[in-house]
């Protein structure tokens, strides 16, 4: 580390208040025009006696100075943390313990120093670009303090946020092969990012049967995400229960040959996470409804019955309906399906939301964030996740009037005990002031990039450090890719520029769309009716030859395994095989 002789220096500390210094630059510095460029944003080195103070210049002005002052302007600089450790073996620690006093010598900070600060600890850091001030150092994350802290990616539309997760998780996947990830992808842009390290599911190949949605979710989806009817729900929360009971019943009687008992007595509660039939909850439904003599009560339970048969037969719904008469205890098949257990080489899950039912989504995403949380509370964190939740204001807003309570609650749960499970999280969002603050709060590395909005900039103030507070002036004017990176997993609040993403591993969104439109597409009335035959087949049972799952991005057939992967609900080993054959029909 050179000493403060090598360096002329160009200013002077003229006062210390905590965290800040201001520094007087010098009239009579030796250095050049272009080298003594003191402009926000800059590092400099202060020479104590016995650290280097590293700071960062965040105010320069020369406003009030007299006229026979030596210095030309004055600079406040935040204090960040200190080189110690003497020429031979610098070592660099945030945080300051010996304070500058009035008069010691400012420097630019040299190359080297850099190097010292942005030195890799150990081989857990990823590569994720170069620092604004020199190209020439490279801006290393610390993997374990980003994941075990949760991160976070914050920034408007079109600043590369997309491209960043991308390049993110790449780099994670390549430092941590064995770590599995589940990104929540709301656009279906990621598909392609991954390669064959990724399988990505959406509602054609997706198997998750509706006896995993606890009861607020199944809720949801039968009425179509408005509040549900309080004399409907008394009924449902009575039978479902009672609907597992006989389940089970029929499973032990059938294989063990035991007496058939109570369904009551089992004691299932109506979210325990265990198989029942939709026949089997209709016919207690209609069978209490028989039992009524006045025909206004009656109504409610013919309302019910036709509002599950509703939602079992919209196609749309063939992801959680699919068999639904048939049962099947399936929950480990499609756990180990969706959260890669065993990897088999594919550690990543791409969960596409853009094709589900809109009334749906929110559902789906509550039950697989608890399913990933409770997988790791049950399993004791042994086999860690990262859960990666793009657009993370829709699903946990901070009005709490929007959205779905339970997804909300479920990424939570994971923001405030994840880490204990080996349940990690990652939120992008272009609105961090819509996101539930105590979520974001639990997200200890924060990557900001460009943020137009004023109420975006109050919650990130209040999100980060004092000392690193002065430095948010920057992000309404970052260029793309640029990013401010502050927390656990950087040595120091950075200005850095992400790397470029290779374009194979582009998001689709900046990758390929572009707003001319292609000449050669020829749109005549041929081209209207081919999407319209996709538009339909999205809610009707025919499978279309031209629909979007097969055919949205080059590479196409690689697709094709991945929709024969998905688990099937098989009958469970009791039932006659020509009942089952029966119960696939759907219920009319």
């Amino acid at each position: 580390m050179p000493g403060p002789t090598t360096v002329t220096s160009f200013g002077r500390v003229i006062s210390v208040r905590g965290s800040l210094a201001r520094v007087g630059l010098l009239a009579t510095s030796q250095m050049a025009v272009s080298e003594a460029r003191a402009t926000v944003g800059k590092f400099v080195s202060i020479r104590c006696a016995n650290s280097t103070i590293v700071a960062m210049i965040t105010e320069v002005t020369c406003e009030g100075l007299p006229a026979s002052d030596k210095f030309i302007a004055i600079a406040g600089v935040d204090l960040l943390g200190e080189i110690l450790g003497g020429p031979e073996r610098p070592k660099f620690q945030r945080g300051v313990t010996n304070y500058p006093t009035i008069g010691d010598p400012v420097e630019l900070i040299t190359n080297q120093e850099l190097r010292t600060v942005y030195a890799p600890t150990g081989s857990d850091q990823i590569n994720i670009g170069t620092l604004q001030q020199d190209r020439s150092v490279i801006a290393y994350v610390d993997v374990e303090e980003m994941l075990s802290k949760h991160f976070a990616v914050l920034g408007s539309t079109g600043v590369g946020k997309s491209s960043g997760v991308s390049l993110l998780l790449n780099e994670i996947l390549k430092s941590r092969p064995n770590l599995r990830i589940f990104l929540l992808d709301v656009h279906n842009e990621y598909g392609r990012c991954f390669g064959d390290r990724a399988l990505v599911l959406n509602p054609r190949n997706l198997k998750l049967p509706f006896w995993l949605f606890n009861f607020e979710e199944i809720v949801d989806v039968l009425f179509a995400g408005r509040p549900g009817v309080p004399e409907e729900l008394d009924i449902l929360a009575e039978v479902i229960p009672m609907a597992k009971g006989i389940y089970t019943q029929y499973q032990n009687a059938d294989r063990l040959g035991l007496k058939r008992a109570d369904p009551k007595a089992i004691g299932y509660t109506v979210d325990t996470p265990v198989p029942y039939r939709l026949v089997d909850l209709i016919s207690l439904i209609d069978e209490r409804m028989g039992k009524l003599e006045n025909r206004s009560s009656r109504i409610i339970y013919h309302k019910l019955i036709s509002r599950i048969e509703t939602v079992r037969n919209d196609p749309r719904y063939t992801f959680m309906f699919d068999n639904a008469n048939v049962g099947g205890d399936t929950m480990a098949e499609v756990i180990s399906h969706l959260f890669r257990l065993p990897a088999n080489g594919r550690p990543m899950t791409i969960m596409q939301l853009a094709g589900f039912p809109a009334e749906v989504v929110d559902s789906v995403v509550s039950v697989l964030c608890r399913m990933a949380f409770d997988f790791g509370l049950w399993s004791d964190g042994v086999s860690p996740l990262l859960f990666v939740c793009e657009e993370a204001h829709r699903y946990a807003s901070a009005d709490r009037n929007i959205g779905f309570g339970p997804t909300r609650k479920a990424v939570s749960r994971i923001a405030k005990e994840g880490r204990k499970y080996g349940v990690y999280l990652g939120l992008v969002t272009q609105r961090p002031a819509e996101l539930d603050a105590t979520i974001i709060s639990q997200c200890n590395t924060l990557f900001t990039m460009r943020l137009a909005n004023d109420r975006d900039q109050a919650l990130l103030r209040s999100a980060v450090s004092d000392a690193a507070a002065n430095l948010l002036s920057f992000v309404p004017s970052l260029g793309t890719r640029e990013v401010l990176a502050f927390g656990e997993g950087v040595a120091l609040p950075t200005r850095l520029r992400f790397k470029e993403v290779p374009m194979h591993q582009l998001p689709r969104s900046e990758a390929t769309i572009s707003t001319v439109p292609s000449v050669a597409a020829g749109h005549d009335m041929h081209f209207v009716g081919a999407v319209l035959e996709r538009w339909r087949g999205a809610t009707s049972h025919r499978d279309v030859p031209n629909d979007p799952a097969i055919t949205e991005r080059p590479g196409a057939r690689s697709m094709e395994p991945r929709m024969v992967e998905a688990p099937m609900l098989q009958p469970s080993m009791g039932l006659d095989p020509d009942r089952f054959s029966l119960l696939k029909k759907p219920l009319r």
